[in-house]
């Protein structure tokens, strides 16, 4: 079976996680809402949150990307312009940020967050589907079982500190063999499907819409047959 760990359906299908209400360290401002899909080395957690109503933050406590599934959140930084985040958008926020959060009716949203000793970059940062896409590096040849895909990506947000990478990401078709996860990951599709195969011959299928987590090592593969694009969150855990 795939250790690669759905976190919500697009479809609203239930998925087969399973979630455990806890906050995510001491000062957590979503600690009455939140639900833990995942929680390992790196001090990171990957999950899902159902809320309502309004938040003052003076000093946001960790690292989170969100991807908002339903509703519509308000995310504002002190001494910036309100950013309205709805169903199939997402937002990085920095440790340290000051934010208010406000949200008239039930919000669910996704979440990937990470702990930092020392915040190095606070602020909001929008995830968009419509990103300024570079091209970034391509699979090696040996773990490939078919022609090399073009990948491009649009990096938003680097914590060195927490090493931790936010962005857009999007990819031509490919099919890469199982082998260790290199990093942990968090992933929300924006366009196209992907099989990811597990050692035992087992294969979880993901759509548009769909979010995932895959922990660092996990033995996972990679196949798709159009062009994908998705929402990351990227940890490297030293051995």
């Amino acid at each position: 079976m795939t250790q690669a760990l759905v976190l919500h359906r697009a479809d609203g299908a239930p998925v087969s996680t399973a979630f455990r209400r806890a906050a995510f360290g001491t000062d957590d401002p979503f600690a009455r809402h939140r639900e833990i899909a995942w929680e390992g080395p790196g001090a990171m957690s990957a999950g899902r949150t159902s809320f309502i109503g309004e938040l003052d933050i003076a000093s946001y406590p960790h690292i989170e990307t969100i991807v908002v599934v339903e509703g519509e959140l308000t995310l504002t930084a002190d001494g910036a312009a309100p950013v309205v985040v709805g169903p199939q958008a997402g937002a990085v926020i920095g440790c340290g940020t000051s934010l208010r959060v406000q949200a008239g009716s039930r919000v669910r949203f996704v979440f990937c967050a990470a702990a930092c000793e020392k915040p190095t970059r606070r602020g909001l940062f929008p995830l968009s589907a419509n990103a300024d896409f570079k091209p970034s590096a391509t699979l090696p040849a040996d773990v490939l079982l078919g022609p090399s895909p073009a990948c491009r990506s649009d990096n938003v947000f680097i914590d060195d500190g927490a090493q931790y990478s936010a962005g857009t990401w999007d990819s031509t078709p490919y099919h890469r063999i199982v082998r260790p996860h290199r990093v942990n990951e968090f992933m929300h599709l924006l366009a196209g499907s992907v099989r990811f195969a597990a050692p035992d011959g087992s294969v979880l299928s993901a759509d548009t819409g769909d979010a995932l987590f895959v922990p660092q090592g996990a033995p996972i593969g990679w196949e798709s047959s159009d062009r994908v694009a998705k929402f990351y969150v990227v940890q490297s855990v030293q051995g």
